[in-house]
């Protein structure tokens, strides 16, 4: 197992304590308690919380990239914080660019036309994605598969034009998945995927490390104190009102509920669950877009699934394994690999499974009912 070097972990309006809703799952709320606007108004602190009069400044700007909203929050910023979020949001959109399977010109649309064909030679940038991506692959024993691309097509969770795919549609496509056949060069910077119709797809891990990058150009500018959001991935550093930013996680069966929150003054975070993008049959049945690369179907064995790590590439990409996994085989994975990850997980059954660490840090919002959630049906 390769070890990694840790690194420090819709209408949009310019208002602290935002709600972000996520990429795969649902929303997180990641704010400071008592936190304020510019204009004075104290926003909501979590459920059962008390909010504080602060007044201390935030400064909140916001630019539609990789197809959501990326957010940046700065407590205290310094004189030059514009220049620096501008240049943060400039780097988030270079990596679009070069990451995103959606332009034909990036580098991963290349690789992904050149399948069974030849390596490509790609960026710094798409040889450390897809290195990351095959990581998690592994350690996850392809719950998390990078090759998930090849499924393209066969789903639509628009409400006005919902598409399931049949057994025939899926099972010819299964057999392209496959992450150990996706072969990296670091000698040469290639990637090459061995099969013809082989693709590979960074929307489950590109965003956290544009988080990364954002975030180290604002540490590098100065800045201490901030908060990132990005399509379901959130990053802190420093502190809000003197104390650890706090991001709280939502009820999978209630979006204006939060069960409980994580503090952290440097860490990434990245949360998966089945209710965004979902749709119902029929016959009353769920689809959602988290899907079980083994029988490409969305995935079943859990509600949602927060991940906390000191780097966002990961937390992204292990929160759609955990998901996948469920919670048992998701705690036997977390402990086994080197990498240090958390968890807060809540199964199909309502039951909410913590590793050791998240259970010492975990704030609760609600009283557990014999280990599950109240309010909550699978």
């Amino acid at each position: 197992m390769r070890k990694r070097k840790r690194v420090d972990a819709t209408a949009v309006h310019d208002e602290g304590c935002a709600v972000l809703c996520t990429r795969a799952a649902y929303c997180l709320l990641a704010l400071a308690i008592g936190c304020q606007s510019k204009s004075g108004t104290t926003e909501p602190a979590l459920p059962g919380e008390v909010a504080n009069t602060s007044s201390s400044p935030l400064l909140t700007r916001t630019r539609p990239l990789m197809s959501t909203v990326f957010r940046i929050q700065v407590e205290s910023p310094p004189d030059n914080a514009e220049n620096i979020i501008r240049t943060a949001f400039q780097e988030i959109e270079r990596l679009e660019t070069v990451l995103s399977e959606w332009r034909d010109d990036s580098d991963i649309a290349m690789v992904n036309a050149l399948a069974g064909q030849k390596p490509v030679k790609v960026s710094d940038d798409t040889l450390r994605v897809v290195d990351a991506g095959v990581d998690v692959s592994m350690w996850s024993r392809g719950a998390f598969d990078l090759s998930w691309a090849a499924l393209w097509g066969l789903y639509d969770f628009r409400p006005d034009s919902i598409k399931i795919p049949s057994a025939d549609d899926i099972k010819p496509r299964l057999k392209l998945i496959d992450y150990r056949n996706i072969r990296i060069s670091k000698k040469y910077n290639t990637v090459f995927l061995k099969k013809r119709g082989m693709a590979i797809g960074t929307g489950g891990i590109a965003k956290g490390y544009a988080l990364d990058h954002a975030g180290a150009i604002l540490r590098g500018g100065g800045v201490d104190n901030y908060m990132i959001f990005g399509g379901g991935q959130v990053q802190v550093h420093g502190r809000r009102d003197g104390r650890p930013w706090r991001v709280g996680i939502q009820h999978p069966r209630d979006p204006k509920s939060y069960f409980a929150s994580l503090e952290s003054t440097g860490a990434s975070f990245s949360t998966s669950g089945d209710y965004e993008h979902a749709v119902f049959d029929g016959t009353g049945k769920r689809w959602h877009h988290i899907i079980d690369t083994k029988t490409g179907r969305p995935a079943d064995k859990s509600l949602s699934v927060t991940i906390m790590t000191a780097e966002g590439i990961y937390a992204d990409a292990l929160s759609t394994a955990a998901f996948v996994l469920g919670p048992e085989k998701a705690l036997k994975m977390l402990g086994r690999i080197a990498y240090p990850a958390e968890a807060v997980i809540v199964g199909a059954d309502c039951r909410v499974y913590m590793t050791p660490k998240a259970k010492k840090r975990i704030r609760w919002n609600v009283d557990l009912v014999d280990g599950r959630l109240p309010n909550c049906k699978p």
